[in-house]
């Protein structure tokens, strides 16, 4: 599947790289639900998968790799379907199959279950995972995304969330908005990034290896489905079936992450959530930060993160 408005670039160049400092980051590709995933994985003891969202792959979470893997976590961050090192399949992209796609990963990593960890649209898969298969789902870290409830009813009725998400609505023309995603090599992506984040916007090198990223032959469309899915079925049989699913409450620990200034992501819409989590929640809303709360507060964010991980009562 190739789209022919997206420069060339090597995956493997791009996607394969280590951790800040150097530190050395196990690559490689496991097979689930019908397809190839690239992971980078570090540390030993028990799992922790972690899912990015758009328009990033498994980059972004290369702080809360080394913080979990000092404090005595296996953790893997994997590129989702059609992003990154891993394979762009021509359908698979609707929420189910791609929520699938990372507990597939789970058990191909030969582990029992995992605390899940995802942000913006990994968030929305995460709490999907967390609802259709839950005995492979011990923990569940969502950041910056509502349950998929509250995404669709805030769409639908909070008229100011739908402007926020006004690139989701633009992402439903047909090849246009791919053509703008790797337009001048890629540079909508870091007007994304950057228009996304608080006041500690992220480096230019950081910037810049997104914008590499996406420039990945075929990345822009397959980032683009899963939002296209989204909005095309909110009135389809199958999205009115996923959202009557996800009725399905949440029945494990669960912390629910967000920055004050999302723009992206109104507090509003995703405060709420807990609704459907049958299980001790936690809300912490970080003052101050945009949303890639893990990119603008890294140290914070993964304190947070590993603290409530390793607590055993997390419901205090």
């Amino acid at each position: 599947m190739t789209d022919p408005a997206t420069p060339s670039a090597h995956p493997s160049s791009v996607v394969r790289v280590d951790l800040p400092g150097g530190r050395a980051v196990t690559h490689r590709d496991v097979a689930a639900n019908g397809a190839r995933f690239h992971i980078a994985e570090v540390g030993d003891g028990p799992l922790v998968m972690l899912v990015h969202g758009f328009p990033q792959f498994w980059w972004t979470w290369r702080h809360q790799l080394t913080a979990l893997a000092d404090a005595g976590f296996r953790a893997v961050a994997m590129d989702l379907r059609g992003v990154g090192g891993s394979d762009r399949t021509p359908r698979g992209y609707d929420p189910a199959n791609l929520a699938l796609d990372i507990t597939g990963v789970i058990r191909s990593l030969g582990e029992p279950d995992a605390a899940l960890v995802g942000h913006d649209l990994g968030g929305y898969l995460a709490w999907t995972a967390a609802v259709m298969r839950p005995k492979l789902v011990r923990r569940l870290v969502v950041s910056s995304m509502p349950h998929p409830r509250r995404w669709r009813s805030a769409m639908l009725t909070d008229a100011r969330q739908t402007a926020a998400s006004s690139y989701i609505w633009g992402f439903q023309r047909p090849w246009i908005p791919e053509r703008q995603l790797v337009a001048d090599d890629a540079a909508l992506v870091g007007r994304l990034i950057r228009d996304w984040s608080g006041p500690k916007l992220p480096d230019d090198a950081a910037v810049e290896t997104y914008r590499r990223a996406m420039s990945i032959p075929s990345t822009a469309h397959c980032s683009i489905e899963p939002y296209r899915w989204l909005v095309r079925s909110l009135a389809r049989p199958d999205g009115i079936q996923f959202n009557r699913r996800m009725k399905r409450p949440v029945r494990v620990p669960t912390l629910h992450l967000h920055g004050s200034l999302d723009p992206v992501t109104r507090t509003r819409s995703a405060a709420g959530s807990g609704e459907y989590v049958e299980a001790p929640y936690r809300w912490r809303l970080f003052d101050g930060l945009g949303h890639f709360p893990h990119e603008e507060d890294p140290v914070g964010f993964s304190g947070e993160l590993v603290n409530w991980l390793k607590d055993p009562e997390p419901d205090r």
